[in-house]
């Protein structure tokens, strides 16, 4: 057993029966993503007092984000008790609308759906999609698009 730094043991040799000794590989600290979502967020929250986005844009992404997480809490803990689980389809769903640095968040700190890769593949697809969506705000059609919403 390994003790690792937030306190918690982690098995460094698992060997099944009959078979040979797997080491697991180590957990990814993710820092650059908590670093990157917090970045997007301040980003967010500067174009709205900038008058580039309307405030309730990053209110929207603030309740998409306390959805996204406490859906992953509730996943997690139905995983846990083998009950009813949230589709995985409804996670990334809450993730493109703006969900995801909850879903980040979640992902993180309740070790919830970080290691299953073909999840994490969609997962930042949707990241990406979602990014780019707020990105094409800035342009001269998406600023079309968004100056009647800020003028109201």
């Amino acid at each position: 057993m390994i003790l690792e730094q937030n306190g918690r043991f982690r098995a460094d040799k698992i060997r099944f029966a009959g078979g040979a000794a797997v080491t697991p590989r180590p957990a990814q600290s993710g820092s650059l993503a908590v670093i990157f979502t917090a970045a997007f967020c301040c980003l967010l929250l500067l174009a709205a007092f900038m008058g580039r986005l309307p405030l309730a844009f990053a209110g929207l992404y603030l309740v998409a984000s306390v959805v996204a997480f406490v859906a992953y809490a509730i996943d997690k803990s139905a995983a846990q008790s083998r009950q009813w689980r949230i589709q995985e389809n409804t996670l990334h769903m809450l993730a493109l609308i703006g969900g995801w640095p909850g879903a980040l968040l979640a992902q993180k700190t309740l070790r919830h759906k970080s290691r299953k890769e073909q999840f994490q593949t969609v997962f930042w697809l949707t990241v990406l999609l979602n990014c780019c969506a707020v990105g094409w705000l800035f342009t001269e059609s998406g600023a079309a698009f968004i100056k009647p919403l800020i003028n109201s």
